[in-house]
């Protein structure tokens, strides 16, 4: 709850300092004394946008610090973590806003600077103000689905949870389907090339073994003639192995006549084996360098197919068997592609199945807190005078999201017959505090900010209409902080704290101040709104039984 406002040069106001305390609070005070600049410096110090004219005239800047007592895991911490700012339990929670009046202004949160986004994101869990001009909380249609499922004690999370997974499998499907089409254009040029490749079944090392194979067989075609000329000199009655063994015979003969006749033989033994080895060696030699016409154009033919083929491709030759089995593994994946898009189609199908069976169970659950809602505030119409006023919660098909698929909706009738239609159309600025206020006790056990702020809400009424506003804002005090802003009698006298506004004027020009009243200033206050500028002995009689009977 907030515990201090420190106000400096805010307008009116030079030098401020209110203490709070918890329960209900009343500010007081003639029309015009400053009452709605207390707002303004609470706003700014919770990140409203800054007004250089707030700066009290004459000065160079202004300054409001908000201090808040925080229970341990209130939702305001979370802008702190967010933020990294460290914050110890059972600290008190500052914010602080500097303005310039230039315009120019810093935030400050825990005394960190921070944006002012932060302070509106930590400030709106801590602060609710409600007023006739107030276009957010209980006026703002947006919000109030998450204000019917707090009264209902709607328990969203499986259909968030449901609602996740099918954003997810939408996103994958979605990413998918796009892929699958980039792929769709890539089908026929891969299918062309893999039948290109395929046919040659290109391996590796294949171009390097047809080049030399290549090369081999020309070098035999301008060799052959030498091979065919060594074949008949090894061969044939007059070859050189021939005549060689012819010798061999003869000396064998005569070969123990004389010991070199032996080693002659032997050397010739040698010879022939030797020379027998070469035959064999140049007749391996020539059939394997032999080829034939076909041969030489097959291989060169090949050779230069794979070579326009890597070309093609942008590709070494010996690179061509691995681009076939990417090209296979590619054409493999886009009909896989197609399988996992239909097994994906059908597990978003059951997804959303099942989102729409849990939206719907939400939509039930909704309608009987809807109703549940209309009779808790049509209970609370006929003591604040609107009697012949009807209030009812509209559960409509809205947009799907993580809360379900409805559009929640506040409308009133003020009249008899008259049409339904949004608070802030149909209601006068007297009804609608008063609409604002019995919606607040209906929704009142279902939690909401600790500190709540009421800017003149019992204007317009008075009497038994006054009598209840100030008796339903003392029920809300029992849970919750709040703040009125009042010129009725009747709720002043409901309050724990009262403060009165004044505005003075002097030599140093106009100042509006702020102070908190003791017991018997109270009493003549509350005389004071009740008779006006001439306070009556029967004015502080009569403001005495109000305070009696609070």
């Amino acid at each position: 709850m907030l515990r201090q406002l420190v106000i400096r040069d805010v307008v009116l106001i030079d030098r401020l300092t209110l203490d709070f305390g918890d329960g209900l609070g009343v500010l007081t005070g003639e029309t015009g004394a400053g009452k709605s600049i207390l707002l303004d410096s609470l706003g700014l110090a919770l990140g409203v946008r800054a007004d250089s004219g707030l700066v009290r005239a004459g000065e160079d800047g202004a300054s409001v610090t908000a201090e808040f007592e925080l229970p341990g895991g209130h939702p305001a911490l979370a802008a702190l973590d967010e933020a990294g700012i460290e914050h110890e339990a059972g600290e008190a929670l500052v914010f602080r806003r500097t303005l310039k009046a230039d315009g120019g202004s810093r935030a400050f949160l825990g005394g960190s600077p921070v944006p002012a986004a932060t302070l509106r994101e930590a400030g709106a869990s801590l602060v609710e103000i409600h007023g006739q001009h107030d276009d957010r909380g209980l006026l703002d249609p947006r919000g109030h689905r998450a204000l019917l499922d707090a009264f209902g004690r709607i328990d969203s999370g499986p259909a968030a949870r449901l609602w996740t997974r099918l954003s997810d499998l939408r996103s994958e499907l979605d990413q998918l389907r796009r892929a699958q089409s980039d792929a769709d254009r890539d089908r026929d040029f891969l299918d062309h090339s893999i039948a290109e490749l395929a046919r040659l079944e290109p391996e590796e090392g294949e171009e390097q073994a047809l080049a030399e194979k290549r090369a081999g067989m020309k070098q035999f075609a301008r060799i052959q003639e030498d091979l065919d000329g060594l074949a008949s000199l090894f061969t044939g009655s007059d070859g050189g192995l021939s005549q060689l063994r012819q010798a061999a015979r003869r000396l064998e003969r005569i070969s123990d006549a004389h010991p070199l006749l032996a080693e002659a033989l032997a050397a010739l033994d040698r010879a022939i084996i030797e020379g027998g080895e070469a035959e064999e060696k140049v007749a391996r030699a020539r059939g394997e360098l032999d080829f034939s016409a076909e041969d030489l154009e097959e291989a060169e033919a090949r050779l230069f197919e794979l070579r326009g083929l890597a070309r093609k491709h942008r590709v070494e030759p010996d690179r061509l068997a691995e681009l076939l089995h990417r090209m296979r593994e590619q054409r493999q994946a886009i009909d896989s592609g197609d399988e996992r898009i239909a097994e994906m189609e059908k597990a978003l199908d059951l997804a959303e199945a099942a989102y729409a069976e849990a939206a719907a169970t939400l939509t039930e659950t909704r309608r009987t807190a809807a109703a549940r809602l209309d009779e808790a505030v049509a209970n609370e119409l006929a003591p604040l005078k609107l009697e012949s006023a009807r209030f009812r919660t509209m559960v409509q098909p809205g947009m799907a999201g993580p809360a379900g698929s409805d559009r929640v909706e506040f409308e009133v009738s003020t009249n008899p017959g008259a049409p339904f239609g949004a608070l802030t159309k149909i209601a006068s600025g007297g009804e609608l505090s008063r609409f604002i206020l019995a919606l607040k006790v209906a929704l009142a056990e279902e939690g909401g900010a600790s500190t709540m702020i009421f800017d003149e809400i019992d204007r317009g009424v008075g009497g038994a209409v006054a009598s209840a506003i100030g008796e339903r804002l003392a029920r809300l005090a029992e849970r919750s902080q709040l703040l009125v802003v009042t010129h009725s009698p009747q709720v002043a006298a409901r309050a724990r704290h009262h403060y009165r506004i004044e505005k003075s004027h002097g030599a140093e020009g106009t100042r509006t101040t702020v102070r908190r009243l003791e017991a018997h200033e109270r009493q003549e206050e509350i005389a004071r709104m009740l008779s006006g500028a001439a306070v009556t002995d029967e004015a502080r009689a009569q403001a005495a039984r109000l305070l009696e009977t609070a």
